[in-house]
C-alpha cells in the first residue's frame, strides 16, 4: 500500500509549529510517517464516517536511534476550524500511534499527522538516568536550560533559572524538571525539533442516518389488502398502508423501506412462489418494473402503480411517515419488465441475444423471465442521465434514502458517477447497497460512495463465524463500509430461522441490533414466519409474488409476536450511545463453543451524555439448548481496571448482578437466550477493586 509522502516543513496552522526539519533527500522526510488511517485501499476516494462517530486516526511513526517522539493529529473541520490532538503509541514498541476524535459536523474534513523529535522528553529521560548516577551532572543541566529557554512565559523562565542554580542540590534541580506546572506548560508548548508532516488526507463525514438507523420493510400493497370470499384480492394502497405507520413507529423503527412502488409488467408475470403461470389476479413481482398505468399507457421508474394510488398519495404517505419519526427509503431497482417504456423507446439499453431478442435476467438455476437487465455499455451517457433524472424525481417527492437492488450487476464507474453527482446537490441522501456478492465488489461499492451495505450476516450463525465476521466489520472495513444487519428479507429465510423456533428470532435480532449501528427487519419477522418454499431459503407463498394480509392485532392479543422484544431492542439502542458506534465492538471469551460474548464502550469524553456507556452482550447462539458457562472479559475494553468489580443491569429482565473479570452465566434459549448488560460506572474516578 502506498504511503502518504511526508513533507519537511510545516505549513500555516499545522499540527506542529516549532522548528521544521532540514530538507532531506528521499520520499519519507526526516521522520517517517507511514500507513495512515482512516483511508481506503488505494486512497482513490476519501474514507468516510458519520456525524457522532468516534474515529481512530492512526499512523506508523518512527526514527533512528532511541530519542523520544512527539506525534499529533491535526483536524480541520468543514468550516475550516483546526484542532490538534496529541497521539499516543498504541502499545509500547509498536511505533503505531493513535488519537481518537468525535466528528460532529457533516462535510469534508481534512487531516494530517505531524511528528517531531520530543527534545524535552528525550532530555528528561537522560537526566533521570545520568543525574541519578552522578554522570555529567552540570552538562546535563546546561542542556536542560538551553531547552527551557526556547519556551515562553514565567514557568519556563523560572524552571531554567532553577536548573542553572548550582547552589541547589542536583536532586532539587531535577525535581523542578518534574514539577507539574512545568509539565503542563510543556504540554501546551512542546519543545520540539525536526518537525515532519504527512500529506493531507480527506475524510467524508455524512449525516448520522448514513450509518445509524433501525429499518423496517413492508409491501404497501399488502398493508390493508382484502381477500374476497371468491379468493380475489383488493390491493392495499398508500392510504391503507399509512394505518400501519403508528405500529412500525411504536416498535422504535426510524426508517421504513418500501419495495418498488412502480407499475408491474404483465408479460411473463410471475405467479405464486415464482411460478411461470400467473393468474388474472396475481399482482406479480414489484421488481418487474414497468407496466400499465390504467389509462392505456405504460409507466416505468418514475410512475406509481395505479393500485397504490397517485403521486399525491405517495407524497402524503411520506409526510405522514415523517410525523411518526420515520424516513421512507425507496427501492431503486435498475431493471425492467418487458412492458417498460424503455424497451421500445431505448432498446439499446438492454442485452440482446443472437436472434435479436432481449435477454432476461438469470441467476442459475433461477430464471427471471419477467425482468430485463440493463446494458450500460451501449449508451452510457444516455442511460446514466435517465437514471439521474429518476433519482432526482423521487428526491423531489421527499425521498432521502434509496435501497439499491443488486448494484453489483452494474458497472462501478456508474455508481461512482451517480452517487458523486447526488452528493454534490443532495448531500443528505443515503444509498444502501443490496449486494450479496464477493467481498471485493461489496467493498468497492462502499468505497465508490454507497453509505451502507447489506452483509453476509444472515449466513453467519455460529460463535466462531460471528466472532470473525463482527470483528472484521469493526476493524478491517470500518473506514469505508457501514453495515446494515438485516435479519431477514423477502429473499432470505435461512435454515437457522426455519428450524430455530422463536429463540432463533430473538438471538438474531438481539445480535443485529447491538452489534451494528444499523439493522433491519422485514415484516413478518415479528410473527415468526418460518416456513420456507421446499428446497429454498425463501418464505413459502412469498410476498414478492402475492398479497399477504397479516393480523397484527390477533398476534398481539395471543402473545404470538416478537414486537415487544423488537421494541425493547430499539429502546436500548436509543438509550445507549455506545450502540451507535461500529468500531468499538470487542469480542471477549467464553468457555462454551455456543456462547458469543462482545462489548461496546463509549468513553465519557465522547458520549453525548457526558457519561461513560458500556454494554456487554452474551448470546447463546444455539437456539435448541440451555447453556451454562464462564465468560472472561478484558475489562480494559470497558474502561475498567482489570481487577475491578462492578454492577451490571440485565436490560431484558431487569436483573442486577455484581461482575468481575470472569463470570458465570446461564442462558436458556427457551426463555431468554441473550443477556444485554449495562455496566454501572462509579461516580468517582476508577472502579471498585476486588
Amino acid at each position: 500500500m502506498a504511503d502518504a509522502p511526508a513533507t519537511e516543513a510545516p505549513s500555516t496552522g499545522t499540527a506542529l509549529a516549532p522548528t521544521a526539519a532540514p530538507r532531506v533527500p528521499g520520499k519519507l522526510g526526516r521522520i517517517p510517517i507511514r500507513d495512515l488511517r482512516p483511508r481506503q485501499l488505494e486512497n482513490l476516494w476519501a474514507a468516510n464516517a458519520y456525524v457522532g462517530e468516534v474515529v481512530p486516526f492512526e499512523a506508523t511513526v518512527f526514527r533512528e536511534g532511541h530519542d523520544s517522539l512527539y506525534v499529533a493529529l491535526q483536524l480541520i473541520d468543514p468550516a475550516g476550524a483546526s484542532s490538534t490532538h496529541p497521539m499516543r503509541e498504541v502499545s509500547s514498541g509498536t511505533d503505531r500511534w493513535r488519537a481518537e476524535a468525535r466528528l460532529d459536523a457533516p462535510g469534508t474534513w481534512r487531516w494530517r499527522v505531524g511528528a517531531a523529535a520530543d527534545d524535552w522528553a528525550t532530555w528528561l529521560h537522560s537526566a533521570d538516568v545520568k543525574i541519578g548516577a552522578g554522570q555529567d551532572v552540570e552538562l546535563v543541566f546546561a542542556s536542560g536550560v538551553e531547552l527551557l529557554e526556547r519556551g515562553s512565559g514565567k514557568v519556563f523562565a523560572d524552571a531554567a533559572k532553577a536548573l542553572a542554580d548550582g547552589g541547589l542540590s542536583a536532586a532539587a534541580r531535577l525535581k523542578v524538571a518534574h514539577d507539574p506546572r512545568l509539565t503542563a506548560a510543556i504540554a501546551a508548548e512542546p519543545l520540539l525539533s525536526l518537525v515532519t508532516e504527512s500529506a493531507e488526507l480527506e475524510l467524508r463525514v455524512e449525516r448520522a442516518r448514513a450509518a445509524v438507523g433501525s429499518w423496517y420493510e413492508f409491501f404497501p400493497r399488502s398493508e390493508g389488502a382484502k381477500q374476497a370470499k371468491d379468493g380475489t384480492w383488493t390491493s392495499g394502497t398508500f392510504r391503507t398502508a399509512a394505518k400501519r405507520l403508528p405500529g412500525v413507529a411504536a416498535m422504535g423503527f426510524d426508517v421504513l423501506y418500501l419495495p418498488p412502488i412502480h407499475p408491474i409488467g404483465v408479460a411473463f408475470r410471475k405467479g405464486p412462489n415464482n411460478s411461470t403461470e400467473a393468474g388474472p389476479g396475481d399482482p406479480g413481482s414489484p421488481w418487474a418494473i414497468g407496466g400499465p398505468l390504467g389509462d392505456g399507457t405504460n409507466g416505468g421508474h418514475d410512475s406509481i402503480h395505479p393500485d397504490l394510488g397517485t403521486l399525491d398519495d405517495f407524497r402524503v404517505f411520506v409526510k405522514e411517515a415523517a410525523k411518526h419519526g420515520l424516513e421512507v427509503a425507496l427501492d431503486l431497482a435498475l431493471q425492467c419488465s418487458p412492458d417498460h417504456p424503455w424497451v421500445t423507446e431505448h432498446p439499446e439499453w438492454f442485452m440482446h441475444r443472437p436472434d435479436g431478442s432481449i435477454a432476461y435476467a438469470e441467476n442459475p438455476p433461477k430464471k427471471y423471465q419477467d425482468i430485463y437487465p440493463l446494458n450500460f455499455d451501449t449508451d452510457p451517457e444516455g442511460l446514466s442521465a435517465e437514471v439521474l433524472r429518476i433519482v432526482e424525481h423521487w428526491i423531489a417527492q421527499g425521498v432521502s434514502i434509496f435501497r439499491v437492488d443488486n448494484p453489483h450487476t452494474k458497472p462501478l464507474w456508474f455508481w461512482e458517477w451517480l452517487l458523486g453527482r447526488i452528493a454534490q446537490t443532495h448531500p443528505d441522501v443515503v444509498f444502501l447497497a443490496e449486494a450479496f456478492t464477493r467481498p471485493p465488489m461489496m467493498h468497492a461499492l462502499a468505497e465508490a460512495g454507497f453509505q451502507q451495505s447489506y452483509t453476509y450476516f444472515t449466513w453467519r450463525n455460529t460463535k466462531d463465524e460471528l466472532e470473525e465476521f463482527l470483528t472484521g466489520l469493526a476493524t478491517e472495513s470500518a473506514d469505508y463500509l457501514h453495515p446494515n444487519l438485516f435479519v431477514n428479507t423477502p429473499d432470505i429465510l435461512t435454515a437457522y430461522l426455519q428450524f430455530g423456533g422463536p429463540a432463533a428470532y430473538k438471538i438474531r435480532a438481539a445480535i443485529a441490533a447491538t452489534a451494528s449501528p444499523s439493522w433491519g427487519v422485514y415484516a413478518g419477522y415479528e410473527l415468526f414466519e418460518d416456513v420456507a418454499r421446499p428446497g429454498s431459503e425463501e418464505n413459502i407463498d412469498n410476498e414478492k409474488y402475492e398479497y399477504k394480509a397479516r393480523d397484527w392485532a390477533k398476534a398481539e392479543a395471543t402473545g404470538r409476536t416478537l414486537a415487544p422484544y423488537l421494541t425493547l431492542l430499539n429502546r436500548i439502542r436509543r438509550e445507549h450511545p455506545a450502540l451507535a458506534q461500529l468500531r468499538n465492538l470487542r469480542v471477549h471469551w467464553s468457555d462454551d463453543d455456543s456462547i458469543l460474548v462482545y462489548s461496546k464502550f463509549l468513553a465519557a469524553d465522547f458520549s453525548p451524555t457526558g457519561k461513560p456507556d458500556g454494554l456487554i452482550v452474551v448470546a447463546n447462539v444455539d437456539p435448541h439448548s440451555v447453556r451454562e458457562t464462564t465468560v472472561h472479559l478484558d475489562l480494559r475494553q470497558l474502561g475498567l481496571d482489570p481487577a475491578a468489580t462492578y454492577d451490571v443491569t440485565e436490560l431484558v429482565t431487569g436483573q442486577r448482578w455484581t461482575w468481575g473479570e470472569s463470570n458465570f452465566v446461564r442462558l436458556d434459549a427457551f426463555t431468554e437466550p441473550v443477556h444485554i448488560l449495562s455496566v454501572s460506572y462509579p461516580t468517582a474516578a476508577g472502579a471498585r477493586k476486588a
